[in-house]
């Protein structure tokens, strides 16, 4: 018997994406400076600090202290993996290219995301979710057309072949986050993966992240607020409803990624943006409308 969905969830879901999509400033700002690896390792860091006494003070998900279980610790150690090696490639193509346009490459996640679902977590794909993301992501195509005819440098495309590689990662990252979401806690799921990421970075820290100057770290703190924020907002709202209803929301990311380019970093937004962003909008609205349920016979 499919969970019935609650309207909470879902703006718990869509607070979650809108703080990434101001993390996503930040991070571009601070990868500039510093570079995708190192800004994305010292973030981590800060973040570990930030989640440790949560997740001490609120345990596991069974309200057990200490280490998890064997199953969901797993799936931290691999979520972390995928997640860690998709941020490091998304952030290196973000202080490449505009935000906006990284976050519309990005959105082919979401839609394979849908398929992955299907096949996991025996979650049935309803007609709805598949034709909302498929309006969705033609918005995206919209908005690429016009964003895609110039010339573009080396640099340039280095950092879009890595963000269409980090957006088939985070496909797989969007799955796990379902599974994992049902064996943890949402402190417990922001803790492990921001702490598990850093540990992981670690191993080339000495190399390639150097001490960052005074003023990045109210950059890296205010980023890592946000990180383990949305981290712990999308893993309870994962607990409460089926992926194939949350993933769609991803596409409402590209809204703030489109504000914070043109306030932060005068990124022009164009009225075949705004289009494409009202097809986003109707996407995820056709994929969120559920049909009626029959009426039981008396």
């Amino acid at each position: 018997m499919k969970r019935h969905t609650t309207l909470l969830p879902i703006l718990v879901a869509l607070t979650g994406l809108a703080c990434f999509g101001v993390m996503d400033g930040f991070m571009k700002a601070a990868a500039i400076a510093l570079g995708a690896y190192a800004a994305l390792f010292w973030r981590n860091m800060v973040g570990s600090l930030v989640m440790l006494p949560i997740w001490l003070a609120r345990g596991n998900k069974d309200g057990s202290r200490g280490l998890p279980g064997r199953a969901a610790m797993r799936l931290h150690m691999m979520r972390s993996g995928v997640s860690g090696i998709m941020a490091v490639m998304f952030f290196y193509g973000l202080a490449r290219t505009p935000v906006a346009e990284a976050m519309a490459l990005s959105f082919i996640a979401p839609l394979l995301a849908l398929y992955l679902a299907a096949a996991t977590l025996d979650e049935e794909l309803s007609s709805r979710a598949v034709g909302g993301s498929v309006v969705a992501l033609a918005g995206v195509a919209v908005i690429a057309a016009g964003k895609f005819g110039g010339n573009y440098n080396v640099e340039s495309i280095k950092g879009l072949v890595a963000i269409l590689a980090s957006a088939v990662l985070y496909a797989w990252n969007l799955v796990l986050q379902r599974r994992q979401s049902q064996l943890a806690s949402p402190e417990e799921i922001s803790f492990f993966q921001t702490f598990l990421i850093f540990c992981l970075l670690g191993l080339g820290a000495w190399w390639f992240a150097p001490l960052p100057a005074p003023h990045m770290w109210p950059i890296l703190a205010a980023s890592a607020v946000l990180s383990t924020a949305s981290l712990m907002l999308l893993g309870w709202a994962y607990a409460r409803a089926e992926a194939q209803v949350l993933v769609p929301l991803e596409y409402t990311a590209f809204i703030w990624a489109a504000i914070v380019g043109w306030v932060a970093f005068s990124e022009p937004l164009t009225l075949r943006t705004l289009a494409g962003v009202v097809m986003i909008v109707a996407g995820c609205l056709i994929a969120l409308r559920r049909a009626a349920a029959p009426a039981k016979p008396a």
